[in-house]
C-alpha cells in the first residue's frame, strides 16, 4: 500500500510537473491566506508569532534572492526559523524569487509600503472547518520531499 492509497490521493506526479504543481499550490495558498487574514510577513514578525503561538502556525515560506545568499544575518535567522519549524512539525519551503512573491502578496495593507517577505507564515484561521486544498497539497509535497531527505524543498512560483 502506498502513501497515496492511505491518504486517498493521487500519486505524486514525476519531476517538473510536481514542482509546478507545488508552485501553483503555494500561489493559491498565499492568495487565500492573505484574503482570510492568515498571513504574517517579515522575519521579526514571524519570529514573534512563533514565539507567542507556535501551535497556530500551519506553514512557513522562506524567500531569498541570489543577492540575499551573502547576508549572514538573514541566513542565521533562516537557520533558527528552520530549526523551530522542524521542532514544532511546521512544514517549510524555500522560494528563490522575492519579486514573484511580492507580486502575489503585494505591499503592506496598512501603509502601502513594500514589506519584508523573507519569511511568511500561514496561520490557522479562526474558522474551524476551513481546510485549504492548496495547503493540503503543499503538506503532501513537503512530506514526499522529506522522504527523499529534502527537508526544506525549494519551490518555483509560476509566472
Amino acid at each position: 500500500m502506498t502513501l497515496e492509497e492511505i491518504h486517498g490521493q493521487q500519486p505524486m506526479p514525476a519531476g517538473q510537473d510536481w514542482m509546478q504543481g507545488a508552485g501553483t499550490a503555494l500561489h493559491e495558498l498565499l492568495v487565500s491566506a492573505q484574503r482570510r487574514g492568515c498571513l504574517t510577513a517579515g522575519v521579526y514578525e514571524s519570529a514573534k508569532l512563533m514565539n507567542v503561538d507556535p501551535d497556530n502556525v500551519a506553514f512557513c515560506v522562506l524567500a531569498a534572492d541570489q543577492e540575499d545568499e551573502g547576508d549572514i544575518a538573514l541566513q542565521i535567522h533562516f537557520t533558527l526559523i528552520q530549526a523551530f519549524c522542524c521542532e514544532n512539525d511546521i512544514d517549510i519551503v524555500r522560494v528563490n524569487d522575492v519579486a514573484k512573491l511580492a507580486a502575489i502578496v503585494g505591499p503592506s495593507e496598512d501603509s502601502g509600503e513594500p514589506r519584508d517577505l523573507h519569511c511568511i507564515l500561514i496561520t490557522n484561521p479562526n474558522e474551524e472547518g476551513w481546510k485549504d486544498p492548496a495547503l493540503e497539497k503543499l503538506n503532501l509535497f513537503c512530506e514526499e520531499s522529506r522522504n527523499v531527505n529534502d527537508w526544506v524543498p525549494t519551490i518555483t512560483l509560476p509566472e
